[in-house]
Order: C-alpha cells, then sequence, then structure tokens
C-alpha cells in the first residue's frame, strides 16, 4: 500500500512538471500611450491621471481597469497630489535637455561651476580664494528634460543634504584627487583642466597654469567628500576650511530661481574642461 501511494505521488508530479507554463515578456516605453497618463500639475490631475471611484479607475485616454493592482494603485498616487503641489512649481525653462556624462556634461558643468560661485561668495569676505570646485557624479541623480523644469526636478537632481564647503589643500594632495579621478571615474570639476590617458592623469591645470605641487590651493566641494565618500578624502592635508549650513540643492535652487528672474533660460556648456586621450 505504501508502495502504491509512493507511485502514485510521482505520476502526479511528473504531470504537474509536465504542465510547464511558457511567458511572453514585452517592452513598453513609459509615456501614456495605454492610458494616456501624464505628468500633472497642481491644477490638472483628474486630467493627467485619471480617477478613482469604487473601486474602479478611469484613465485619462477613457480605458476602464476594475480589479487587480491597478486601481489601488492610481488611488495612492492621486491621492497624494495634494501633498505633491507645491513640487510642481515652475522654476525655471530648459530649451534643451541637461544631461549627466562623463567625461564632462551640460549639467554636470552647470552644477559645478554654480558651486565654485557659490561658495566663492561665502569664502571672498574673509579672504579665501577658490581655485577649483569639485562635486560627484552620483550626488546629481536625474537629468533635466527639456521644457519647464518644476521645483519637483530640482529637488530630485540634487535630494541629499551634502553641505557646501571650502577647503586649502596643497597641490600634491590635488593631484593626488585627480589622479583617483583618472583611475576611477572622473568627477565634475570646475577651474581646472584635465587630460587622462589609460587612466592616469597626463596633465592637470588649475587657472590656466599648470598645478604646482608646493602651492596651496582653495578647494569648493560638499563635505560628502571631505572624508571619504565616493572614496574622496579631499580634506586630508587641508591647512584651512569651512563647512557651511548650506544644502547644494538650496544654493543651486535659489541659483536657478536668479536665473529666471533675470528672464534667463536654463542652459550650458561643455568646454573640453577634461580630454580622454585614446591609449
Amino acid at each position: 500500500m505504501v508502495k502504491a501511494k509512493v507511485v502514485f505521488i510521482c505520476a502526479a508530479a511528473a504531470v504537474l512538471c509536465s504542465c510547464s507554463h511558457s511567458f511572453k515578456w514585452e517592452k513598453f516605453n513609459i509615456d501614456g500611450h495605454r492610458t494616456g497618463v501624464t505628468v500633472p500639475s497642481a491644477s490638472n490631475v483628474a486630467e493627467a491621471l485619471g480617477v478613482v471611484e469604487n473601486g474602479v479607475y478611469t484613465a485619462p485616454n477613457g480605458k476602464v481597469f476594475e480589479g487587480g493592482a491597478t486601481p489601488a494603485v492610481a488611488e495612492l498616487l492621486i491621492g497624494v497630489q495634494p501633498e505633491m503641489a507645491r513640487l510642481k512649481e515652475v522654476v525655471a525653462y530648459a530649451p534643451e535637455a541637461m544631461i549627466k556624462n562623463r567625461p564632462e556634461s551640460t549639467l554636470g558643468n552647470f552644477i559645478v561651476d554654480r558651486l565654485f560661485a557659490d561658495v566663492e561668495k561665502i569664502a571672498a569676505p574673509t579672504g579665501r580664494k577658490v581655485d577649483v570646485a569639485i562635486t560627484n557624479m552620483g550626488g546629481i541623480r536625474v537629468d533635466i528634460a527639456k521644457g519647464d523644469v518644476l521645483l519637483d526636478d530640482i529637488v530630485s537632481m540634487l535630494p541629499f543634504a551634502n553641505y557646501l564647503c571650502y577647503v586649502q589643500i596643497p597641490g600634491t594632495e590635488l593631484r593626488g584627487i585627480f589622479e583617483y579621478m583618472a583611475e576611477h571615474g572622473v568627477q565634475c570639476v570646475s577651474g581646472a583642466r584635465l587630460v587622462i590617458k589609460g587612466k592616469k592623469l597626463v596633465s592637470a591645470e588649475v587657472g590656466g597654469e599648470a598645478l604646482n605641487d608646493d602651492k596651496l590651493y582653495g578647494v569648493a566641494t560638499i563635505d560628502f567628500l571631505l572624508d571619504g565618500g565616493d572614496g574622496y578624502k579631499i580634506a586630508r592635508g587641508a591647512s584651512d576650511y569651512i563647512i557651511t549650513d548650506v544644502k547644494i540643492g538650496d544654493a543651486i535652487l535659489a541659483d536657478i530661481r536668479e536665473m529666471t528672474a533675470q528672464g534667463k533660460a536654463l542652459e550650458y556648456f561643455t568646454d573640453g574642461r577634461v580630454l580622454i586621450q585614446e591609449d
């Protein structure tokens, strides 16, 4: 009897295993083509996201979803929109997309050049001079799309509580930072021109002159990079420093607001500040 049960169980298992399911995966662009959903402003939530009534979700294009996870997810998304309303403020206009990329990019250059200028304003009254600015690519979390730029875009782009800093370090330490970049991936730099080949630093200029190992340089950066963030220890060997209470995201937002108030679009340039030579 026991043997018969074992035989039956094995036979049943074989039948179940033979009824394998095949799945077909399809890839779709997240562009609202199935539902008509678009990015909402503070005043067009229903038109952009649709409505949920009695557990039934009606998408902007009229398609109806009953049951399953779709109505529940839609209800959650629509429900948080009042709290998101302040982030829908249009703070700038970008005539072209601004993308973060290595070895340099319009977005990376804009942020690090503004970092240079913002720290320079803080340091200048104390007699300190900024020569170079450095920030990390990883701190820039999203790109800026062409068109209206929302407060939400800027908050998402620089979401971390990284504070503006000034450090004064010898040229030997600055050279070591540039050499680390050459080997591990270039970060955003301002005030310097770097030539890299085969993950080695070929040359470095600061302020249009060759980097001098015996000179002291003022570096604008963020506190995350002072002692270990992304492998950088920019404060190593520092003879002077300032750590402010200004977050980089808040500083960049203020800069963008000022540009908009002056009638300027949010756009920037690359200038060959980092050159990667072929091996």
